[in-house]
């Protein structure tokens, strides 16, 4: 039986040989056809830790949010690689505790990329691309095959995080991938969009970001994805999500949806397509003259990093307000693959009232 955890802790440690490619450590990198016309990209970070031989810890699958967030720029620059966006080494890098395998998905994220158009349209084909990719990484690196696995992931990434590591562990067990997954950490996930969606007024109003009145306006908007949603229309659900967090914004004045205690100036949010679930604006352009400057020399990549990243979005955004809420349940029913779900008191997006929701709902939740 999987196991649920509501905090996650994170202490294992990890060096050894690889290609010096952009930073501290030893490294490997390529891309991978995970079917006609899509290209995914993946970036290793071998672990630091002073140990024999690094296959003596674990290795952790990064998966950023969006979709469309880029998991070796975001991800890996802004929170658990080796170097920050400076370039400094960052005191609390993973890499310290266990390889790190950072994979720009879905197709057409980061230096991902597609062509004709050949972007996956649901979780399910994203879950298939990235089987597809892991058979690759473990033929080019069979060492892994063996060494334990976890995925973690943060917003988008945490829906995608669900079906992969159900699909992973389907397909080993009927002996089609050799691989040692464990485990897969859930934060700030966006497994369920209307529960998440819907605390979004309430728990603004708890911290008194609004009123009685601007409630009330969130409230009637968020009404209509409710009624999208008993229908199964999720298409229509995707698109009123616009207008939800247009309404957030005006009447929380301008709230930064990744950090309630600030603002952003102007009210200036991004709305529409692209959203808020991609990373911070105000990271977004160093980032990427980071990508497309040193690292992208570095790594001697020609693709342009993050220039299909809206069309990831829009590919998708049928699918975009679906929950994987039965994927979850199942991987904790049906499997023993540890789950972890771990939130950030501050964020919005998937506030910490939506996810305490979505957690008491799984039907197995008595058995821990």
């Amino acid at each position: 039986m999987g196991k649920l955890l509501t905090l996650l802790c994170l202490s294992f440690l990890a060096l050894v040989s690889g290609k010096k490619g952009f930073g501290p450590t030893d490294q490997e990198w390529g891309y991978v056809t995970v079917r006609k016309d899509a290209h995914m990209f993946w970036w290793l970070h071998y672990t630091t830790a002073n140990v024999s031989d690094y296959t003596e810890r674990p290795l952790i699958i990064w998966l950023q949010g969006g979709p469309g967030a880029s998991s070796t720029g975001f991800g890996n620059f802004k929170e658990i690689g080796p170097l920050d966006v400076q370039l400094k080494e960052r005191n609390s890098t993973w890499v310290k505790h266990a390889n790190v395998l950072l994979v720009d998905n879905p197709v057409g994220t980061g230096y991902s990329y597609v062509e004709n158009n050949a972007y996956a349209r649901n979780n399910e084909q994203i879950a298939k691309d990235f089987l597809e990719l892991m058979k690759s990484f473990y033929k080019d690196l069979p060492q892994f095959q063996n060494v334990s696995t976890y995925i973690f992931s943060e917003s988008y990434g945490g829906k995608m995080a669900a079906d992969i590591a159900l699909l992973l562990y389907k397909e080993n067990k009927a002996g089609k991938i050799k691989c040692q997954l464990k485990g897969v950490g859930l934060g700030d996930s966006w497994i369920s969009p209307l529960d998440s969606v819907l605390t979004w007024a309430p728990y603004l109003r708890s911290i008194g970001a609004i009123d009685e009145k601007g409630e009330d306006a969130i409230n009637k908007v968020t009404s209509a994805i409710v009624s999208a949603y008993q229908k199964g229309d999720f298409k229509k659900a995707t698109s009123l999500f616009f207008g939800v967090e247009k309404e957030v914004s005006m009447q929380a004045y301008g709230v930064d949806f990744y950090n309630v205690l600030t603002r952003i100036a102007s009210h200036k949010t991004k709305t529409g397509r692209g959203s808020v679930l991609k990373a911070k604006r105000d990271d977004e352009a160093a980032i990427a003259a980071l990508m497309n400057g040193a690292v992208k020399e570095a790594l001697n990549i020609s693709r342009t990093w993050g220039d299909q990243s809206f069309d990831v979005f829009e590919a998708v955004s049928d699918d975009f307000m679906r929950p994987v809420i039965y994927v979850v349940e199942e991987l904790l029913n049906s499997s023993d693959i540890q789950v972890a779900v771990y939130n950030g008191q501050l964020d919005l997006i998937v506030d910490t009232i939506g996810s305490i929701h979505i957690i008491l709902d799984f039907n197995s939740v008595r058995s821990f």
